[in-house]
């Protein structure tokens, strides 16, 4: 007796909805079929013709013969319904399909032949029919064979009923039907979509199963490397392919196409020369799953070579596939010219090559190509956009000055029915943190059902390029969360196991790690350099750079150079950010030597070369340590030593050279013979703040007046001008800077100023009272500032506006936010501890000399980063010595 399998077993999974109805879009009928002219023929040469012809898959053919056979009188059997079922699967119209099982009833085949039944549940299922249709059929069959369970588990599969399709491998198995190769090939593919523990725990049974009755088939070893490979098993599918020798074409594709979905570009390489070398010829899919291999390993020779086999196999290069994939190796390999060759050479494009050349162009930031491509993708091929476009269109979009409404893509999105998709909405998260509407980011990050590492490395990005640092910080720990979740947890979908797959990668920490460079998060910093030692992601030389940057930025100079000195491979941003680290703690140089050693290396091995960054770096280094002769010698030899042309940036950066040595009036000329194309603001600004240190008025309004006509909008310009004025004591004229900058709506930046305490940032504002420590840190301070005025301690209140009196001009000076980061400092951590603290502005001169004086009564070492340079406070004294 069979076990019961049946439709009401079943109705609990399927829709409410779920009918047995026509394809009403469907127009071809049985009637309706050309009917070829014959001659009487006996009913064995009709019916072995039907089957011929099927065999040979001319399914319409065989549909012709059928008509013409029931005219002519001669009624199908339970071998013509087998054959004619198998043709209208072929040609999949389910509703000629449904004419022929009326037929199947008519003639009284419905319950009587197990053939005809097992043709009638694979007739369904890939006839796009409802599964309803198909569980119906299946519940009919009264001795229900092999062939009748594996078109019903192979029926669940189609329909993506995974739990299901093992469910009816189970029944099968008690109903003692034996399971044949046909039927490990469903059952492997049906575990190979669930979570990735659960799959494995069955796919092992079944793989054992066949190893005990020595199914050693190749497609059904082919169908197990799969499953491996869609596991996460990667090596257990290599085992496999090695295991057995009977190899075809399939299981060389299975396995290369493996390796590259998985990251493993080299050995996908390797095995297509092995598979070529045994004489094994790759056909479109090999050519196409090798081809992204070439793409990020930036392979250009290989990826050659490949175009030139798929160009001599005409089959290849029609193939829509190999298209999409040889335009997306030549654009990842920066030849986009190339890649629209091959683009224009491919004859039928479907939407996949579209979207590898639209991807292409705006990967290489051709943009407007991008748009103009995708604008020609609608209105001339006709071609509706999908997720993979949009989430290409989309940041092209953004960089576009020709596109000046972003939101409307968004808009677009909404139209098209993308928005919920994730690679979409990626990359929307990213258009508004560009566009500086973070909030929007955010709303769309908490919106998504499905989060990868791109949606987090995204919305980490976001925060970092809009400034927010701590919600960056905070966004990580929250994604460190979940991945440790992820490992004590399984998941019943596999879509869940994708979603919580949430380890942070090498571009995680690059974006990360600025964010805890610019707050002086030193210990949050160090904590993601051991997370990096301990995924083998230190060694990357874009995490490398970034943690010595970090570790500059905090303060840890030496070990910004340990870090440095490890790399096994440093790049050209690696080299500038070390230089201008040395730069910002003032020590020219040492960056002087390491510019030198950059150069020594790159002529020696062909390595990284100095660039327009260098010599910012360096430049900036000679300003802050004085070395004015080196750096103007430096100006002027980088032409013809280097090969660098001096930019804007160059002359801003010895315009402060000079100007912080006072050599006022020298900086001034240089800007008066600055190229006339080039853009004065940087030269012009440096100078202004050239004039505040040594008080030259004169100068000081020639440089301000400049930079409101060239950025009227930017209110460090007014403020500088503004303290010119109250140091020289002329307060109407800073008085009238000051409500100038009121009546234009121009705002200054308020003082901001983070340390770092145990697992959390604390910022703290000028004048804000909001830290709830913030009543026992100013009645600190003014105890502390008693103490610092017996030690000789006199409050420089040049710069505070003259309406006030000197008392209240003292108050004002206590509030300042770096004071009262040092004041939080002292008062929670242990005494001999460090203190770290990084601002927003340049440390003005009270707060240079009271520092100076609470190192001294405090006994600590505080290391102050402001926005030009590091000073080193200890013992009464700075590193800077004055000289910033």
């Amino acid at each position: 007796m069979s076990s019961t399998f049946t439709l009401s077993s079943l109705q609990t999974h399927l829709p409410s909805t779920a009918t047995a109805a026509a394809d009403t879009t469907a127009t071809t009928t049985v009637t309706s079929l050309p009917i070829p002219s014959s001659q009487s023929r006996s009913k064995e040469t009709w019916i072995e013709s039907l089957r011929s012809k099927t065999r040979s898959n001319q399914f319409r053919e065989a549909i012709s013969t059928y008509i013409e056979m029931t005219h002519e009188g001669i009624p199908p059997d339970n071998f013509a319904f087998p054959a004619v079922l198998k043709a209208v699967a072929g040609v999949q119209v389910l509703s000629l399909g449904r004419q022929i099982h009326a037929h199947v009833f008519k003639y009284g085949y419905g319950s009587s032949s197990v053939t005809v039944a097992n043709s009638l549940v694979n007739m369904y299922s890939k006839c796009g029919s409802y599964m309803w249709d198909v569980c119906k059929v299946f519940d009919r069959i009264t001795e229900r064979d092999q062939v009748s369970w594996n078109s019903m588990i192979a029926a669940l599969c189609r329909f993506e009923k995974w739990e299901l399709a093992l469910e009816a491998f189970r029944l099968m198995l008690y109903d003692n039907v034996e399971p044949s190769s046909f039927t490990v090939v469903s059952v492997a593919l049906a575990c190979s979509n669930l979570s990735r523990h659960e799959g494995l725990r069955l796919g092992k049974q079944v793989h054992g199963h066949t190893m005990r009755v020595g199914d050693w088939k190749t497609f059904t070893n082919n169908a197990l490397m799969a499953m491996y490979a869609k596991l996460g098993r990667l090596d257990d599918s290599k085992a496999l392919f090695e295991s057995f020798r009977d190899r075809d074409l399939v299981s060389w594709n299975t396995l290369i196409s493996s390796l590259s979905q998985n990251d493993r570009f080299v050995d996908a390489l390797l095995f297509l020369r092995v598979m070529v070398l045994e004489g094994i010829k790759p056909d479109g899919v090999t050519i196409a799953s090798v081809l992204p291999a070439c793409s990020h390993l930036e392979m250009l020779d290989a990826g050659k070579e490949i175009h030139a086999y798929a160009l001599k196999n005409d089959v290849l290069i029609e193939n829509s596939f190999v298209g999409s994939a040889l335009v997306d190796m030549y654009c990842n390999c920066r030849e986009v010219k190339s890649g629209h060759r091959v683009f224009d050479g491919i004859l039928d494009r479907k939407i996949g090559v579209w979207n590898a050349m639209i991807t292409g162009y705006a990967q290489n930031e051709c943009d407007e190509e991008a748009l103009l491509l995708f604008i020609k993708m609608e209105q001339v091929a006709g071609l509706c956009p999908n997720a993979t476009t949009m989430a290409s269109v989309v940041p092209a979009c953004v960089r576009s000055e020709a596109f000046p409404k972003k939101e409307g893509i968004h808009g677009y999105v909404v139209k098209c029915g993308l928005e919920k998709d994730r690679y979409v909405q990626n990359a929307l998260m990213d258009m508004y943190s560009r566009m500086g509407r973070i909030k929007t980011s955010k709303t769309i990050f908490d919106s998504m059902e499905a989060r990868d590492t791109v949606s987090w490395n995204t919305m980490i990005t976001g925060y970092v390029i809009s400034g927010c640092h701590s919600d960056a910080l905070l966004l990580l720990r929250e994604m460190q969360r979940l991945e440790e979740e992820e490992k004590y947890s399984h998941y019943d979908d596999i879509e869940d196991m994708k979603q919580l797959s949430l380890k942070p990668n090498s571009i995680t920490l690059m974006t990360v790690l600025p964010g805890c460079a610019a707050l002086s998060a030193l210990a949050k910093g160090k904590e993601i350099h051991t997370y990096a030692i301990r995924n083998m992601l230190a060694t990357d030389v874009a995490v490398g750079s970034a943690l010595v940057d970090m570790y500059a930025k905090s303060g840890c100079l030496n070990l910004a150079r340990r870090v440095f000195d490890q790399m096994p491979v440093r790049n050209v941003i690696t080299w500038n950010v070390v230089i201008m680290a040395y730069g910002m703690h003032g020590k020219g140089e040492e960056a002087l030597e390491l510019l030198k050693n950059m150069a020594t290396e790159g002529a020696r091995c062909e390595g990284v070369k100095p660039n327009v960054v260098t010599f910012i770096a360096v430049f900036a280094a000679c300003s802050h340590s004085g070395m004015v002769d080196e750096g103007i010698n430096l100006f002027y030899r980088m032409k013809d030593d280097y090969g660098i042309e001096a930019e804007p940036d160059h002359y801003a950066c010895v315009v402060d050279l000079l100007g912080r040595a006072g050599k006022v009036e020298e900086a001034y000329q240089l800007i008066n013979i600055m190229p006339p194309e080039f853009d004065r603001a940087g030269a012009w600004s440096s100078l202004l703040g050239a004039c505040r240190i040594h008080q030259n008025v004169e100068i000081g309004e020639i440089a301000a007046h400049n930079l409101f006509r060239l950025e009227p909008d930017v209110a460090s310009h007014y403020v500088l001008l503004s303290n010119i004025y109250s140091s020289a004591r002329l307060w109407d004229k800073a008085m009238d800077v000051r409500r100038k900058m009121k009546e234009m709506g121009v705002r200054k930046e308020p003082g901001c100023s983070w340390i770092e305490f145990g697992d959390e940032i604390h910022k703290f504002v000028a004048g804000d009272g909001s830290h709830p420590q913030s009543e026992q840190l100013h009645g600190f301070l003014e105890t502390l500032s008693e103490r610092m005025r017996k030690e000789g301690y006199v409050p420089d209140t040049s710069c505070v506006l003259h309406n006030i009196d000197e008392e209240e001009k003292e108050t004002l000076l206590c509030g300042h936010s770096e004071k009262l980061a040092i004041a939080f400092g002292i008062l929670n951590t242990p005494p001999g501890t460090t203190i770290r603290v990084a601002k927003n502005l340049r440390v003005c001169n009270d707060c240079h000399l009271a520092t100076k004086f609470i190192t001294k009564i405090v006994g600590r070492e505080i290391i102050l980063r402001d926005v030009k340079r590091f000073h080193h406070f200890r013992n009464g004294t700075c590193s800077c010595g004055d000289y910033w």
